[in-house]
Formats: C-alpha cells, structure tokens, sequence
C-alpha cells in the first residue's frame, strides 16, 4: 500500500519553492477549503475564486508558515476565512446562509447527530443567520466543517475553553430562537386558519338553503 507522503514533509518541499509538493497538498485540501468557502458565500463561481486565492496566497507565504503552530488545514482556513470576509466587505452586504448542512433544533453536542434533512427546514437555516460573530463561526466550524475544538481554537485565537463555552451558547440561543421562530409560525398559522373559516362562514351563510321538493 502506497504511504501517502506526510503534510510536514510535502510543506518543506512547498517552502523550497517545489510545486509539486504544493499541488500535492492542493490535492489534499481543496476540496475542505472550497466547502468552507461554498457554504459561506453559496455562489459557485465566486467559491472556486476565491479558494483559488487562497491557495494562490498560501503560495506564496508558505516559507512563513512553520511559524503559526497551527495545523495546515486551520492556516489555509484562517485565510479563507480573511478572504469571505473582505469579499462580502466589498459587497457591503451580510454573509448568508442557505445551503448547509444541518443544525439539530435540540442543541445536542454531537456533530454525528447532526441531520442532513433537517438543514432543509427553512427555519434552522434562518436560526443560524441571526446569530453573531464567533457563535455563527463556531456553530459553522464546528458541525459543517467538522473542525475539532483544538482546530477552531488555533483559527479563531482562542482557548479550546473558550470554544466550547461559545458553542454552548450558541446552541442554547439556537434553541431559543428556533423555539421562538416556530411559535410565531404557529401564531401566524392559526390566525390564516381563521380567517380563512370566518370567510368560509360568512360566504356559505350568504347561499340559499336547499329548495325542498314539497316547495
């Protein structure tokens, strides 16, 4: 069986200015980066541009790279991450989030329980659009990317501690704001019914009953 060559190995290589060391790790996280980027800006055209981009950055900076500490997915992350950012910058205009993977309305931490279906529910994609900053981050990371709390710790900056707090919180206000959505739903929904049977009456009561044959 052939052993694949190991990322610290190929890295080296990369800093020597070797591209097909560098095409070897392209091949290896492509697929990661362009996923990351996809779900974030849901347009495939400007996904494959701007993972291009960051592979064309790490590039360029790879010599610089043995000084983050973080693993080389997490730093090809962390530019991706930079890149939607200024991209949605220059658009001036909110990232959205329609086409992902799901979020359990039950806040469990288990990305494995985690329904592919369930993301379809227009509700759980829009909980996740209103949350904010690193809870909108780490929920993402998290449960779409499958980033464990050591990786999204080394992206973000932060203590795994401190990821784990955020992602409890951000379910915890996953929950409340599904809980919320579908209550007004129920609302809204019950007020179509009556409106809708009010008008029914009201139109039926205007017939005139049934002639009898006796008449």
């Amino acid at each position: 069986m052939h052993q694949q060559e190991p990322d610290s190995s190929l890295i080296y290589r990369a800093s020597k200015r070797e591209k097909t060391a560098f095409a070897a790790l392209y091949d290896r996280y492509m697929e990661r980066v362009y996923r990351y980027v996809h779900y974030r800006v849901l347009n495939q055209a400007d996904a494959e541009d701007i993972t291009q981009e960051v592979f064309a950055r790490a590039w360029n900076v790879i010599h610089k790279y043995e000084r983050t500490l973080a693993p080389f997915s997490a730093w090809l992350i962390t530019i991706a991450r930079n890149l939607v950012m200024d991209h949605f910058r220059s658009k001036k205009k909110l990232v959205p989030l329609k086409n992902a993977e799901a979020l359990n309305a039950e806040g469990k931490d288990n990305p494995a329980s985690v329904s592919e279906s369930n993301w379809d529910k227009a509700y759980i994609r829009d909980a996740v659009s209103k949350l904010k900053g690193d809870k909108r981050a780490v929920i993402l990371m998290r449960f779409i990317d499958g980033y464990s709390y050591a990786e999204i710790a080394k992206i973000l900056h932060k203590k795994e501690g401190a990821v784990r707090v955020i992602q409890y919180r951000a379910l915890k206000e996953l929950k409340r704001i599904v809980t919320q959505d579908e209550e007004d739903y129920e609302r809204d929904h019950s007020y179509q019914l009556h409106r809708r049977d009010t008008g029914r009456q009201a139109y039926f009561g205007r017939m005139p009953g049934k002639v009898s044959r006796d008449s």
